[in-house]
């Protein structure tokens, strides 16, 4: 498996998982949490603050994660922040309360090239979802999948 010696699969899908824990938020609309409050959607679980905890929990956890307490951390908390700056880049909303808990300010980009994705399954799974998908393929997928095939290349033994 690629990078399976680097990344081990726990690791992988610890960070998997934190890269989509700050959507976790939308569950506040349907408790009344308005989407603008510091708990409501893109605010604290979208911070580099929650980053940094989740990370935390992740060094915590090594050992079952099978990696270094650094590793683990820096792993967890880079896929965690990742979701949160990526949303910076969405063209709607009210941006991301990126320094939570020392500010509540929200922020995006200047360059907001993403079309951001719709709430809710059913509204996911319509035309607006793929709009979205083909947005996040051209200016997320494509240029990572560069970077990574890049990356491979340079890496490679020459002769």
């Amino acid at each position: 498996m690629l990078f399976r010696s680097v990344i081990p699969p726990r690791l992988l899908l610890a960070g998997v998982v934190a890269s989509i824990v700050p959507d976790a938020d939308v569950a506040g609309m349907r408790l009344g949490i308005h989407h603008d409050h510091d708990f409501g959607h893109r605010g604290s679980t979208h911070s580099l603050f929650f980053a940094a905890c989740l990370g935390g929990l992740a060094a915590f956890a090594s050992n079952w994660l099978r990696a270094s307490a650094l590793m683990a951390f820096a792993f967890v908390a880079v896929a965690t922040a990742s979701h949160g700056l990526l949303d910076m880049c969405t063209n709607g909303g009210s941006g991301i309360a990126l320094f939570w808990p020392l500010s509540a300010e929200r922020y995006f980009f200047p360059w907001q090239v993403i079309e951001v994705s719709p709430l809710g399954i059913k509204r996911f799974f319509s035309e607006r979802g793929w709009v979205v998908l083909a947005s996040e393929l051209l200016w997320v997928w494509l240029p990572l999948m560069a970077t990574a095939c890049g990356w491979r290349w340079m890496q490679a033994p020459r002769k």
